[in-house]
């Protein structure tokens, strides 16, 4: 059986990012991953350019059983962190909004980078290893058993992501590891996903799909103001996705079709018009959906119409138009998993297990989602980081 310091499964952001930094104290690091190819879910992030972090990534952007839990990671390991690793690497990014940056030519580009990091730090990388039983022995060693034979190593990090986008992988193999331990795991659900229309609704707005409007979306206390876009199943664009890691099964949502717009103001400069509504919201909103949200709401009215109890009406309608979603688009369209290993099983300041010493636990698989923006992503390198520095 071939022994190293630490064993890494999981070959994507959060477990080269650890098996690079181990590597570089001098520990000797087995980097394990079933996939063929390497860090897929990098490849394919950000329409191909990799969204690889937020510059104004901060706790109150993750969601978390223990909000707080994040805060050492990322103290531990910035943006500006990454960044500098970047421009060591030669590798051009840009700002596209609200602090999300992207390489400037391709996601393959953060792929090397990792790649070479680890070569640099002489982690031993194997791809299309099977990974099979796992134990801890009296010693404290940890032995793996995988298709390529016995590893065993005093530190074990686990890497392997969530159950999102299955296509690629995604399996939960992570979690049933923690289980093995004694390790809680917290209710899993997709997140960053698109939302389902209920049947009426679907065939409603089925023939706005593709159109996109600005819009403020809520659920309970959590509120994002971005584009929303009509899908053939139901409602996606950056609102949506954000607020799906917010919304529970049953949850309506509030939307706000005009924000920052003071509709009755707009219906008092244009009183007595003989226009139709749909007209005048056309200056705001595609025609096609000014059309089809005006029949929903049975208010195909023209201007002038719209007088006395009308017009609070109007506005409360498109400032609180009331959505109840169905569910979701699963896993298959997640860019995340909501949920995963307790942070309660967790230290904050190194990702090991409490009660299992040698046991850490990385990225995804742990109860740490962030927003839509590159914020997972800098969570993969922090949590990395930081457990690579004490593994």
């Amino acid at each position: 059986m071939q022994r190293f310091d630490v064993i890494v499964i999981g070959a994507g952001a959060a477990g080269m990012m650890c098996a690079a930094t181990a590597g570089a104290r001098g520990r000797s690091v087995l980097l394990l991953d079933h996939a063929v190819k390497l860090a897929e879910k990098i490849r394919i992030s950000g329409g191909g350019r990799c969204n690889f972090t937020n510059s104004g990534a901060r706790a109150d952007c993750y969601l978390s059983e223990n909000p707080h839990f994040c805060r050492s990671a990322l103290s531990q390991y910035t943006p500006q962190d990454f960044l500098a690793l970047m421009a060591r690497h030669g590798v051009a990014w840009h700002e596209k909004k609200l602090g999300q940056l992207f390489c400037d030519d391709s996601s393959e580009q953060v792929i090397a980078l990792l790649d070479a990091e680890c070569s640099a730090a002489g982690v031993d990388r194997r791809m299309g290893v099977e990974v099979g039983e796992v134990a801890r022995g009296e010693d404290g060693l940890f032995t793996v058993a995988t298709s390529e034979g016995g590893f065993a190593a005093g530190s074990l990090v686990v890497a392997t992501g969530g159950l999102s986008i299955p296509q690629i992988g995604a399996t939960p193999f992570g979690y049933r590891l923690a289980e093995q331990f004694g390790l809680e795991v917290t209710p899993l659900a997709p997140a960053l996903v698109p939302l389902t229309f209920h049947a009426d609704d679907a065939e409603r707005f089925a023939p706005l799909a593709g159109v996109s409007l600005d819009a403020e979306v809520s659920c309970g206390k959590a509120s994002f103001r971005e584009s929303l876009l009509f899908t053939h199943k139901g409602l996606s664009g950056p609102a949506i996705l954000q607020i799906s890691s917010y919304w529970q099964p049953g949850d309506a949502l509030t939307v706000d079709l005009l924000p920052g717009v003071d509709v009755e103001a707009l219906l008092a400069g244009n009183a007595g018009s003989a226009q139709r509504l749909a007209n005048l919201l056309g200056e705001y909103w595609p025609k096609r959906f000014a059309d089809a949200w005006l029949a929903q709401q049975q208010m195909d009215w023209k201007v002038s119409e719209v007088t006395g109890r009308r017009v609070q009406k109007f506005s409360d309608a498109v400032h609180h138009w009331r959505v109840l979603p169905n569910g979701t688009q699963g896993y298959r369209k997640a860019e995340v998993t909501r949920g995963g290993v307790s942070t309660r099983a967790l230290s904050s300041k190194t990702m090991e297990a409490r009660g299992v010493p040698g046991l850490f636990f990385v990225g995804e698989v742990v109860d740490v989602t962030g927003h839509l923006g590159g914020y997972n992503f800098q969570w993969a390198w922090s949590s990395g980081f930081v457990a690579g520095k004490n593994c």
